[in-house]
């Protein structure tokens, strides 16, 4: 299995914005495109940031075919809304891990 990981530090003051369109439109759009069985959401509890909220976006792929089917057809352009709707007001890291166990 293949976890890709998004970390995102969003400004306080659009947080629950941020957070409603998050569940509620981006992950259903990632999660459409078939190339995920499963994700999760967490809020970042340490290290403490001095500014912003963090979260870690997981999701979950079969195999790393999979991945790179999303990143070929999907990733630019749902990166692309997200940028657009929050310019300025966040920073992404972006990861792809292989789970062992």
């Amino acid at each position: 299995m293949v976890i890709y990981t998004v970390k995102i530090n969003i400004n306080e003051s659009i947080h629950d914005e941020w957070l409603n369109w998050m569940i509620s439109e981006h992950i259903p759009e990632v999660m459409n495109t078939g190339c995920f069985s499963a994700y999760g959401i967490f809020k970042l509890l340490l290290p403490e940031t001095h500014s912003g909220i963090t979260y870690v976006i997981q999701y979950e792929c079969r195999s790393s075919e999979d991945y790179l089917k999303y990143r070929e057809k999907f990733a630019s352009t749902l990166q692309a809304k997200h940028s657009e709707k929050f310019d300025g007001k966040f920073t992404a890291e972006r990861s792809l891990m292989e789970k062992l166990g």
